[in-house]
């Protein structure tokens, strides 16, 4: 990551939700990440520690997706997760600067609020 890169990590935290359906929720929004000219790169979140006998390289965290943008593409990609991801619970993990910045939203109000510090920590 370089210093004009944005590190979004979310977490899809809907404890009605398994596994599976975190999962079928993060591949939605990477698809449509994917689509976005501003995002630099998009995918799942690796288990740094997979369980033993794994037979994959690698597995991947259950609800959890990460995603880069450049500085100046940072508000978009907020207002676009602002758009998309309201009114459902999750975490934001935001690294910018060699700073993070970690917050909880679990309805819209809440993932406005978060947004709006988000915003706030990218352009200090």
């Amino acid at each position: 990551m370089t210093a004009a890169t944005v590190k979004f990590t979310i977490a899809f935290d809907d404890p009605d939700l398994d596994d599976e359906e975190k999962d079928e929720q993060v591949q939605r929004l990477i698809d449509d990440l994917e689509e976005m000219d501003e995002v630099d790169t998009v995918g799942r979140v690796l288990d740094p520690n997979p369980p033993e006998g794994n037979k994959a390289i690698g597995g991947v965290l259950a609800g959890l997706l990460m995603t880069q943008v450049s500085v100046a593409n940072a508000l978009k990609l907020l207002v676009f997760l602002g758009d998309r991801l309201g009114g459902k619970p999750i975490e934001l993990e935001v690294e910018a600067n060699g700073k993070k910045l970690k917050v909880k939203a679990h309805s819209r109000e809440e993932l406005e609020a978060a947004i709006k510090a988000a915003q706030a920590f990218v352009a200090a």
